[in-house]
């Protein structure tokens, strides 16, 4: 079946007992034994819930993976990947990352006992400077696009690299999802998710989600799922489910939008710099073309003058609205450096180019011509 078929019916096959076609949302925490050991596959919602069971499966269906655990929150399903990991194990993470993927590195599982370095860029060579520099590599943590500059890094090149050094890669597929890019396919062992997002897509429900190429190599991170427990409630299970079954639909738009936007706001007054990769001027525009089927609905812009101008420019949105987050049906606005980047120190941070005029834009599936207008008015 092709993805949006299998987005609709994969792990979501009509009840057998009532024949009802949306399968029944299991709220039981529990469930009863006909003798000490002997059930039907569950015993304890928090080790196994019918329709959690379900979002993994159409999930592992739609990453074109064997297994598919998923978390409370993109954050939970993060910290799993880590704390399966031994101390003193190396890990790389990107030049420009989510700063709650930096700051759980930094802050809780480098005092655990992980050695982390960064890439000083995108290219090959800054990703095997960092990894020569570890004692003990073993984990590649990518984002493509970043978050928040958009930078569009060579997944296969990647992983071609990491695979001479028996380290595992993982790619943070939250701003692309399934229906844009396939990780998998190019040579990562892991997928995350913040399901939160994109999947969701409705800005209604937390949740995060581990993919896995294989099964085995899902072991310690299903271990942990059980062990620690920081797992989706069944609403919210049903909930991301139900989301998936637009998601092709969605990003189509998304994608639609974001391409108008981004040509209208390089030519736009005000505004110095458009970070899309859907721009041919765009310095991943070529491996994103080759490694996305769409460039995504993620805009980020670097305004002319300072910080001042930038934050009455947020204010003054009126479709977009101020806030955390991204991937919802509507146009959310975000200022990096107080809000989502907050985390990382402002010398690094502005180092990477994350700096107070820059602007991140979660373009929604609104009429194009009122984001564009709000845009201009707002400038």
């Amino acid at each position: 079946m092709k993805f949006s078929t299998r987005a609709i019916h994969v792990g979501q096959e009509p009840d057998p007992t009532t024949g009802s076609t949306i399968p029944p949302v299991h709220l039981s925490t529990t469930y009863t034994q006909s003798a000490p050991g002997q059930h039907k596959g569950y015993e304890y919602s928090r080790t196994q819930n019918p329709t959690r069971k379900a979002l993994e499966q159409c999930l592992a269906s739609l990453e074109e993976g064997e297994d598919c655990a998923a978390f409370a929150s993109g954050l939970a399903a993060t910290a799993a990947i880590f704390q399966a990991m031994e101390p003193g194990d190396g890990v790389v993470g990107g030049h420009d990352l989510y700063g709650g993927t930096f700051r759980l590195l930094e802050k809780v599982f480098h005092r655990w006992g992980l050695e982390v370095r960064f890439a000083a860029d995108s290219s090959l060579e800054a990703h095997d400077r960092a990894i020569t520099s570890l004692s003990r590599p073993r984990l590649l943590w990518l984002e493509t696009p970043t978050n928040p500059l958009l930078d569009i890094v060579d997944i296969s090149a990647l992983a071609q690299l990491a695979k001479t050094r028996a380290m595992t890669v993982v790619v943070d597929n939250t701003f692309a999802t399934p229906y844009l890019q396939k990780p998998l396919s190019l040579g990562a062992d892991l997928v995350v998710h913040s399901t939160t997002k994109y999947l969701g897509g409705h800005s209604d429900v937390v949740g995060g989600a581990v993919v896995a190429r294989q099964k085995e190599v899902m072991e310690g991170i299903r271990f942990l799922q059980n062990a620690a427990g920081a797992v989706p409630g069944p609403m919210d299970s049903y909930l991301v489910l139900r989301g998936l079954k637009t998601l092709a639909v969605r990003m189509e738009r998304h994608c639609d939008n974001a391409r108008r936007l981004a040509e209208i706001l390089t030519k736009t007054r005000g505004v110095a710099r458009v970070f899309y990769p859907g721009l041919p001027e765009h310095s991943g525009f070529q491996v994103a073309g080759k490694q996305m089927g769409d460039f995504g609905g993620m805009i980020s812009i670097q305004l002319e003058g300072d910080a001042e101008r930038a934050h009455r420019f947020c204010s003054r949105l009126k479709v977009f609205s101020l806030a955390e987050s991204l991937g919802g049906v509507e146009s959310l606005c975000c200022h990096p450096a107080t809000m989502t980047h907050a985390s990382i120190p402002r010398e690094l941070r502005e180092t990477r180019g994350v700096t107070d005029t820059l602007v991140r834009l979660s373009v929604g599936i609104e009429d194009v011509e009122d984001l564009i207008a709000d845009i201009e008015q707002a400038l």
